[in-house]
């Protein structure tokens, strides 16, 4: 590929962090006050990557014998979100490559975004905790706009925030959101193949390529610079 990129915007959780042991923690605790039994972790990870909601609609119908109501939604909700406030970053971590890409990334010139359908109340507060949050000209959470990935708005708000065309940002994530999201804006899209892509085979998620880190992205856009 030939890719005149001045602008990177990169996914969160399952691309930058691997969050899903906190996350976990967080559903299994809210399942466990209401009386519902804990999952696996391996479950819950499959269900990341649509933002919060999706992601405790899905573990409470599957703890369940009966799909959700809203009042068990409405009650639910809250209670994650206590429980997840309270270990949000206890157990994540930085992925191999990550520091060394943004770094990299950086010292060419590039631009950098995080656009995560993560709430900003969490989204924000995380990447600071990790060490993260300095590398980024913006951030664009999951309740920022009206849209979320998979719908282009938030690529295409970073691609005005930034001041670079849609075609001159390289989205770099983990799922399909991300690169539907990416395709409906009119950007070039890397995926990695550690994150959470719900059960998918990243090779079929649809991406211009796959980078094995965030490292290896940085060397093939530094080359094309």
């Amino acid at each position: 590929m030939v890719l005149a990129v001045k602008a990177v915007l990169i996914d969160l959780d399952g691309t930058l962090l691997d969050t899903v042991d906190d996350l976990a923690d967080a559903i299994n605790a809210m399942l466990v006050e209401l009386g519902r039994a804990a999952l696996p972790v391996s479950v819950v990870r499959d269900y990341l990557g649509k933002g919060i909601l999706h992601l405790v609609r899905r573990c409470w119908n599957h703890a369940s014998p009966q799909p959700m109501t809203e009042p068990e939604f409405e009650r639910s909700l809250p209670i994650f979100k206590r429980y997840y406030q309270a270990g949000s970053g206890a157990k994540s971590r930085v992925y191999p490559g990550v520091i060394d890409g943004l770094e990299a990334m950086l010292d060419a010139g590039l631009q950098l975004a995080c656009v995560t359908n993560k709430s900003a109340i969490f989204a924000e507060p995380l990447l600071k905790h990790m060490g993260l949050a300095h590398y980024f000209q913006c951030v664009i959470s999951g309740d920022t706009l009206a849209e979320k990935k998979p719908h282009p708005l938030p690529f295409l708000h970073a691609c005005k925030l930034l001041g670079v065309t849609p075609n001159q940002a390289l989205v770099i994530g983990d799922s399909r959101n991300d690169v539907a999201a990416a395709r409906a804006a009119g950007c070039p899209v890397f995926c990695v193949p550690y994150g959470y892509s719900e059960g998918e085979d990243v090779g079929d998620l649809g991406g211009d390529a796959i980078v094995t880190t965030l490292d290896e992205a940085a060397r093939r856009l530094v080359r094309a610079i």
